[in-house]
């Protein structure tokens, strides 16, 4: 074994035996279907830890020739599949951190240094088949291949990291693609090439060195889906395991979304919070929130009333297909919401094309982003929400108007009024500091219609659950009266607590007292009655 040709079983081994591992071991199945075939150039890009590393340890541990790992994936989800023993061991693995790479080679021949180390191994292995003469890494695998046949599997890990880390570098980035573009395209000695990056690889500026790559990435993950982070089922199990409250897990770390798979959490703090038995925000152990600070403060045309929308709650429109796969070329806002999606600060929705924050730990990194910017009057607003809050569940209508039209105020130079849909953004908004005890749920279908906002206590709080309805030039009696007529509570049936109804109208002619609000409170679900005939 070596650190880089064949490295051995060890480190899958130190996840198996970790307090916490969850089986992905299906992932194999996947990869062993695209050996030596058109689909076999696997570019899988995730935020960073979402798991991309222990995958290729996983990968190596099961490909590399020279161990037996067998026991070691004993009683795991490969171990059934009928391809198991086919290709378990088989392969010679060059195992290549590109990180790593790029700090050792001070003198910036990032691809000369790679080759040199990696060499040194390749020769003491296969030295007898190519001569002394050859220290080009490629021009020795092709040697060896035609004399033995023997086929290579590339894992390839911070593949992109030159190209984040050397942005101002294109001369260097030019020469790693195109190392990488010789070392793996149409060569006969690959029998798999998996690389792992934040960012997927089509479009750095026209060079397009790795065309053959097919990517999987957070705006598309395929058949990778249910190995990009932890399942629903996943984190139930933990929870059940650790005695947490699942809800309360959802609440803090589902939200990316995915075609198949419509729940997918972030596994690193989902293990921290089981771990030390506590829900808070672990992302800043990943990420620095000054990187978010800095794409949000870009000025481009509506990124920041996009940004204000989703802190409300909402979902807005995104084209992602303009991003040029850089953390350098932004051209419209579009290309920094498809970047905070390839990084985990937004979820996004294929089928809807619409981004948004996924959850309660990542709104707390915009609120950080917020703090020390150019926001002063968002987060006047974030300030005064717990007010907001607590009069509407003290059933103050007046106060409630008040607040909502001292947060009008604040924001109006940010989110117009045009609609119900920026009045519900701009409510979301004010609501903001209720997401510490409720789930916030916007365009909840139930009853004949969808709620426009539904605030679900979490459990534990005791506190009431909360149904919002939005109007726009009408009453606030009309939207209390929605409520009942469409049954908007029959989606809190089994819901026992106190449940308060709050109609609020804009009124766009009024500039002195825009808001009013009618509050109603019902002490269960079946109290909600219209006509005297009980809706639910």
């Amino acid at each position: 074994m070596g650190i880089y040709l064949n490295p051995g079983n060890k480190g899958f081994w130190q996840s198996v035996r970790s307090e916490i591992y969850m089986d992905k071991t299906g992932l194999i199945i996947q990869t062993n279907r695209y050996l030596n075939t058109e689909q076999q150039y696997i570019c899988v890009s995730r935020p960073r830890r979402f798991g991309k590393s222990m995958a290729l340890k996983m990968l190596a541990a099961y490909y590399s020739r020279g161990c037996d790992s067998a026991d070691l994936f004993s009683g795991f989800q490969i171990e059934k599949d009928e391809s198991f023993r086919e290709h378990l061991n088989r392969y010679d693995v060059i195992f290549l951190n590109m990180q790593q790479f790029l700090i050792r080679a001070t003198d910036r021949d990032v691809t000369g240094y790679l080759e040199r180390v990696v060499m040194e191994e390749i020769r003491e292995e296969y030295g007898t088949y190519f001569s002394e003469q050859i220290t080009g890494l490629a021009e020795a695998l092709e040697k060896i291949y035609v004399k033995t046949e023997k086929q290579f599997i590339f894992l390839i890990d911070e593949w992109d990291c030159v190209m984040r880390e050397r942005q101002e570098s294109e001369d260097l980035q030019k020469q790693y693609l195109d190392f990488l573009r010789n070392l793996l395209k149409d060569q006969p000695y690959v029998a798999l090439a998996y690389m792992t990056g934040i960012l997927p690889v089509k479009k750095y500026g026209q060079h397009s060195a790795l065309n053959m790559f097919l990517e999987y990435s957070m705006t598309d993950q395929g058949d990778f889906e249910e190995y990009t982070g932890f399942t629903q089922e996943e984190v139930g199990q933990l929870c059940e395991r650790y005695g947490m409250n699942f809800a309360e897990a959802s609440n803090w770390y589902d939200g990316y979304r995915f075609t198949r798979f419509r729940h997918i959490y972030n596994p690193k703090s989902v293990v921290e919070a089981m771990r030390r038995k506590r829900y808070s925000n672990y992302w800043t152990s990943t990420e620095t929130y000054e990187a978010l600070k800095i794409y949000i403060e870009m000025d481009f045309d509506g990124l920041k009333e996009d940004i204000v929308k989703m802190l409300g709650g909402a979902s807005v429109k995104v084209n992602t297909f303009s991003f040029q796969n850089d953390m350098r070329n932004f051209r419209t806002k579009d290309d920094i919401l498809t970047l905070l999606i390839h990084i985990g600060y937004l979820g996004y929705d294929a089928e809807t094309r619409e981004a948004f924050i996924p959850n309660k730990e990542i709104i707390g990194e915009f609120e950080n982003a917020m703090s020390v910017g150019g926001w002063s009057e968002v987060m006047r607003v974030l300030k005064a929400s717990e007010q907001l809050l607590e009069a509407t569940l003290n059933g103050d209508e007046e106060r409630v108007a008040r607040e909502l039209d001292r947060a009008h105020t604040e924001v109006a130079s940010i989110l117009s009024y045009n609609d119900e849909n920026s009045l519900g953004c701009a409510v979301g908004l004010a609501y903001y500091s209720a997401r510490k005890d409720y789930r916030i749920i916007r365009e909840m279908p139930t009853g004949r219609g969808f709620a426009d906002l539904v605030f679900l206590p979490l459990p534990h709080t005791g506190k009431p659950a909360i149904v919002v309805e939005l109007k726009y030039d009408k009453t606030a009696e009309t939207a209390i009266q929605q409520i009942k007529e469409k049954q908007y509570t029959q989606a809190l049936e089994s819901y026992t607590g106190e449940i308060i109804l709050v109609g609020i109208n804009y009124e766009k002619g009024n500039k002195d007292k825009p808001h009013s609000c009618v509050i109603e409170k019902r002490t269960k679900v079946s109290d909600i009655i219209v006509n005297g005939i009980t809706n639910l």
